[in-house]
């Protein structure tokens, strides 16, 4: 049974495990905006303290650094603004508001992919804001070592906050065609330049299923802080 809370946990069991048998995706989004954001990537911004964060942050406007610090290691991730405009600065206003801090990867699959950036350690999960335009027709492939986003397996434009690390090269995930959700794809919008052993290390742990959570850490690998690089 899938409870609300999992929604984009049950997206992913089904893409990855092919378990949904039982499972309701179809609920109402827990958003505090309704509508999803249109093209302009200026609409992130509008959000509110972006720009303070983009100033020291980015020390390539293009090409930003960011560090997740985490209770296995420390993962280096160079984002992509210039292909993933919307995404990336998406994912840096999260970043500035503290909502990665203390969440948990809640979804491993070895040698495939590592979920995180919805859940505490306690399983609840946090608040977050109006769903974000899918760029996954960038071009930017599901390569090994890239971070891409989380969204519903029924609706394209619906990530929020969560986002997975490919552990393997995973062409099915890339954008195909515009006619379906399921063609479109998962937006990749930066890669590890820096720890790609500590998601390996992530990918090996003991793994066990709780509650609604599928394929879920026996032992709790907590995303402690997530910054800028040299703060």
């Amino acid at each position: 049974m899938c409870e609300p809370k999992a929604r984009f946990f049950s997206v992913f069991v089904g893409l990855f495990l092919a378990a949904t048998a039982g499972c309701d995706t179809s609920e109402t989004p827990n958003r505090s905006v309704t509508a999803s954001i249109e093209s302009d990537p200026a609409a992130v911004v509008d959000r509110g303290g972006l720009e303070g964060v983009r100033t020291a942050t980015l020390q390539d406007p293009n090409f930003p650094t960011i560090q997740l610090v985490t209770s296995e290691g420390v993962v280096v991730v160079e984002l992509d603004m210039e292909k993933a405009p919307i995404t990336a600065k998406n994912f840096l206003w999260y970043m500035n508001n503290g909502h990665y801090d203390g969440t948990i990867f809640h979804q491993v699959i070895p040698d495939y992919m590592v979920l995180g950036g919805g859940y505490t350690e306690s399983y609840v999960e946090k608040p977050t804001q109006f769903w974000i335009r899918n760029e996954a027709y960038n071009g930017l492939k599901n390569l090994r070592g890239t971070i891409a986003m989380a969204r519903r397996l029924e609706d394209a434009d619906s990530s929020t906050s969560q986002f997975f690390f490919n552990l393997i090269d995973n062409p099915h995930l890339d954008h195909k065609s515009r006619q379906s959700a399921e063609q479109y794809g998962y937006c990749v919008f930066g890669r590890v330049v820096e720890g790609i052993e500590v998601l390996d290390r992530i990918g090996r742990v003991s793994i066990t299923d709780k509650d609604s959570f599928k394929s879920t850490p026996q032992q709790p690998v907590v995303i402690k802080q997530v910054t800028p690089t040299g703060t």
